[in-house]
């Protein structure tokens, strides 16, 4: 075939639109889903977006487990994500050239939403709360898996999931509220630099709503991702696009929303998974009602054509026809995870114990995370599992104990019914569970506690965890909590006389006797009443077996499919209570005790610290080696947190508020003690900062720079991550406490000194000014801020930026959009209208917003607002105080619906000058979209 658009020579635009021109509008069609139909006469074959590679390839058989996200990011290390990164999109390669139709190029990764709140059910697939830093991450692993050829993609990744997406309780319906400094200050900014330098081509929306508008149908699409790249590929989250008319209600019909999710910029709509008629059914609906043009499916079209070409589908080679499956947890990536993994742990807290040395000969490593590897939602299937106890039995005698409670479970039932003081026996084939007269080895049950009340138990008899079957029958089957409807776990809820009923978690639904069968029923009544017996306490044994060795290795964290996941967010950020007792057990019966913390978020205990305590995320196959490493001293920890550890959530906001200035939150605003800092992590030796030196060159166009000298002052070889913060310390706004501006990984020799340099931009000093809607650097003066951590600060010195100085906000200019305002009180975001714009609703009655620093002039005379109210109501301005200030004048909101907003006008009461004008809501339900104030004429 010679069509121009297999000729590689030509430009891209060129090909892509030779392409499009050669399609009908039908074939054009069959390329806006998840499944793009072939065109068999243009020799275009079938194409599937996204393949899951978080940390690895997932969802596709075996293939070689990085480290969670999380943990790739506490490496601080850009260019080994990278190559976790590339070697990730050479298995994808690999499985693509196996089976191109299950393992599809477009890959869904990475996730830069910024870790904003760690009861995120989610919160491993993320980087960190930091936004810059995220990006940086991102951009590192989405380089590793697009590739280095300058034209052709290894892979397409995708970032999710834009934007303000950090719950999972009632995802699909709540709204994230984002004020215009907190959405270009925090959120855009993790977006930024994988798309501008072009390690990403594709992003997916979020579930949930921004500012009271599905965030399928963001203007900020168009707006901002595609001023950033302009064929960027924009895909739809699983069956997101029937939420349009369905959870969210947003639209009334699906021609209508899918219509509008077009304009807004998806070009790829993943419902009904390979059934595509009906989405494409509603496309063509929405075409001929004129919803849609032909022109807007050619854009879409376009973005959808500009990845394929990328890709190398349509040149007659690509650099990456010769990958095959034996790259597949080939040993250069086994080793590249056991790397990442040991790079990734983190030394919280050490009073000596660590690093082990010779003397020790016997470690007794204990808990229910100590011999066994979890896999998340989006891992790859582990082809091997380096568990810590496997990993220290290499260097030392070990000795393991799981440290669960053994229990029986006897039922409180009637003697009539012969059921009193039966126990509950396990099949031994893995069927229905049943009473019995004696519990023998089948009534024997392990409890684990993950946490947040949620327990599960494998039976003694099989090994096997108890389970739910399709019919609701008890049976012991599974080998622990899997899958997407995670059905091996329960709950407790107290009975008379000292018993208790099982609840299980996933349907809500009671465990009750049936005959001889245990099956769930709905009314809580029914619940069998069941006695707890324990036979063995899991904290004693583990305490007795700690006492015979020279060491004590406690594992506790979380299951990363329970009690906190996708479509599930945490309650807490406590350790499983059992999990607690077992450490507290273990440091009384030896007081060299390690707690080891595997788990996928920050953590919080009761008592004491153990002498040591480490962190890391699930680490992959490789753990159990990178864990004897460091704790052997083979390596010095190099992990530092991406995330503050607090002391409690209650040191945390309402989960859904999501303006972190307002609310003090992350490490960048938060004003408490964390538990450990961001950017924390110790090493097995010191390091003193000396001479740091600042300069500024320029005004707004220049740089600052800043070096300091660093120097090991310990006895061994240590790594050290420089973090540089500044903090710009007057301003007309609040401003953050501190801010990561940058990093500098370095490694050196006992009483070795190294310079580390550093500079900035000017410009990145900058912050959103709401009062003329973009960035400002101000002229201000500002600290840098050297250290270990954002609170372990070595050093510090003033500079001063020549910036400008932000004049009061010129009232009389014209129309003031209600959501650039400077603080508020009982107010919501809401949409302004269906296609772009924001508003403002109140909440209750005497909210208001203020606007700071507002010069009425010689005099405004008027006031006309864009308003509307549910039940209508009144509308006060009042100048500097909310409830004191004068009255400059009332408006009467008049009753509407939700997007039939309208100008009311009114006259005021003298007022010139500068003053902070509020505007207060007298009722609950008032959405104003705009004001404008007009002068005396």
């Amino acid at each position: 075939m010679n069509e121009p658009f297999r000729d590689p020579e030509l430009p891209l635009a060129q090909r892509i639109a030779d392409l499009r021109d050669r399609l009908t509008l039908e074939e054009k069609i069959g390329l806006l889903h998840q499944y793009q139909r072939p065109v068999e006469r243009l020799g275009l074959g079938p194409f599937r977006t996204g393949t899951e590679a978080l940390h690895g390839l997932a969802w596709l058989g075996p293939a070689t487990v990085f480290p969670q996200a999380v943990g790739l990011a506490s490496t601080w290390d850009p260019d080994l994500v990278r190559r976790v990164g590339e070697a990730t999109g050479e298995e994808v390669v690999a499985f693509h050239h196996k089976d191109p139709a299950g393992a599809g190029l477009n890959v869904w990764a990475p996730v830069v939403n910024p870790l904003r709140d760690p009861r995120w059910g989610r919160n491993e697939e993320g980087y960190s709360e930091d936004p810059w830093l995220t990006g940086v991450m991102a951009t590192a692993y989405a380089s590793g898996l697009r590739g280095s050829d300058p034209t052709v993609l290894r892979t397409a990744p995708t970032l999710k999931h834009f934007l303000g997406y950090n719950n999972e309780t009632d995802r699909c319906v709540t709204s994230s509220d984002l004020p215009p400094r907190v959405l270009r200050e925090y959120e855009l900014p993790a977006y930024r630099p994988a798309l501008e330098s072009g390690a990403a081509v594709a992003v997916m929306p979020s579930y949930n709503l921004v500012n009271g508008r599905p965030a399928h149908l963001s203007p900020l699409i168009g707006e901002v991702l595609r001023a950033w790249a302009p064929d960027l590929l924009v895909v739809s989250d699983a069956y997101a696009p029937a939420n349009l008319t369905g959870l969210q209600g947003y639209h009334d019909d699906l021609p209508e929303a899918y219509a509008h999710a077009v304009r807004a910029g998806l070009d790829s709509f993943t419902q009904d998974d390979d059934r595509p008629e009906a989405t494409l059914g509603h496309l063509r609906a929405a075409l001929e009602r004129g919803l849609l043009t032909e022109a807007d499916v050619d854009a879409a079209v376009r973005h959808t054509l500009s990845v394929r070409f990328r890709l190398g589908e349509f040149d007659p080679a690509t650099p990456y026809d010769d990958i095959t499956e034996a790259v597949v947890n080939c040993p250069e990536h086994q080793s590249l995870a056991r790397e990442a993994a040991r790079r990734s742990i983190v030394l919280l807290r050490n009073d000596g114990v660590l690093p082990l040395d010779a003397s020790v000969r016997r470690i007794a490593v204990i808990g229910q995370l100590g011999d066994t590897l979890m896999e998340d939602w989006y891992s790859g299937t582990l082809p091997y599992a380096v568990t810590a106890r496997a990993g220290l039995a290499e260097r030392c005698e070990t000795v393991f104990c799981e440290a669960v409670d053994r229990i029986t479970l006897t039922v409180e039932g009637l003697p009539a019914e012969g059921t009193d003081g039966r126990h509950v026996v396990a099949d031994p084939d893995g069927g229905p569970l049943g009473i019995g007269d004696e519990p023998g080895r089948s009534g024997l049950f392990d409890l684990f506690d993950w946490g947040g009340g949620c327990y599960a138990l494998r039976a003694v008899a099989t090994g096997r965890h108890l389970s739910v079957d399709d019919d609701g029958v008890l049976v012991n089957d599974q080998p622990g909590p899997n899958g997407w409807e995670v059905r091996q776990t329960f709950r407790t809820e107290d009975r008379p006389r000292g018993t208790l009923a099982l609840r299980h978690i996933s349907t809500g639904r009671y465990l009750a006797l049936d005959g001889e069968v245990f099956r769930l029923a709905d009314d809580a009544d029914a619940a069998a009443w069941l006695t707890v017996e324990r036979v063995v306490s899991g904290a004693e044994a583990a305490a007795t077996l700690a006492a015979t060795a020279d060491v004590a290795v406690v594992v506790v964290g979380d299951h990363p499919l329970v009690n906190g996941r996708e479509t599930e967010d945490r309650l807490d950020l406590a350790l499983p209570a059992a999990q607690q007792a077992v450490v507290r057990a273990v440091r009384e019966a030896n007081p060299r005790t390690v707690m080891v913390i595997s788990s996928g978020y920050p953590v919080t205990w009761d008592g004491d610290d153990p002498p040591a305590v480490l962190w890391s995320s699930h680490g992959g196959q490789e753990y159990g080696h990178a864990l004897a490493e460091v704790l052997f001293g083979d390596a010095d920890p190099e992990g530092r947190l991406t995330q503050t550890w607090y002391r409690s959530a209650c040191e945390l906001p309402d989960l859904f508020d999501y303006d972190i200035i307002a609310s003090d939150a992350t490490y960048q605003y938060f004003r408490g003690t964390p538990l450990y800092p961001f950017g924390h992590g110790l090493g097995y030796t010191t390091f003193d900062y000396a001479d740091l030196a600042v300069s500024v060159t320029g005004g707004e166009d220049g740089r600052v720079t800043a070096s300091v000298t660093v120097t090991n002052t310990g006895s061994r070889e240590g790594v050290e991550v420089v973090q540089i913060y500044t903090r710009q310390r007057r301003s007309r706004v609040k401003q953050a406490l501190r801010r990561l501006r940058g990093f500098v990984k370095i490694r050196l020799a006992p009483g070795e000194s190294t310079r580390v340099d550093w500079g900035l931009d000017v410009a990145e000093l900058a912050f959103w000014d709401v009062t003329r809607n973009r960035f400002v650097v101000e002229d201000a003066p500002h600290k840098i801020m050297v250290g270990g951590s954002s609170r372990d600060i070595r050093l510090c010195a003033s500079f001063h930026v020549d910036g400008e100085r932000i004049p009061p906000r010129d009232a009389l200019a014209g129309p003031i959009a209600a959501v650039d305002h400077d603080e508020y009180d009982s107010v919501t975001f809401v949409d302004a209208d269906r296609v772009s714009g924001d508003a403002v609703r109140s909440t209750a009655e005497g909210a208001w917003i203020v606007f700071r620093s507002v010069d009425l002039g010689e005099g405004a005379a008027s006031c006309a607002v864009v308003a509307a109210g549910e039940e209508g109501g009144v509308i006060t301005l009042r100048l500097d105080d909310p409830l004191y200030g004068p009255v400059v004048g009332d408006l009467p909101v008049p009753r509407a619906g939700r997007h039939d907003l309208t100008e009311v006008r009114t006259g005021l009461a003298e007022a010139r000058g500068v003053h902070d004008l509020y505007v207060v809501f007298e009722n609950a339900g008032i959405t104003v979209a705009s004001l404008s104030l007009g002068e005396a004429g």
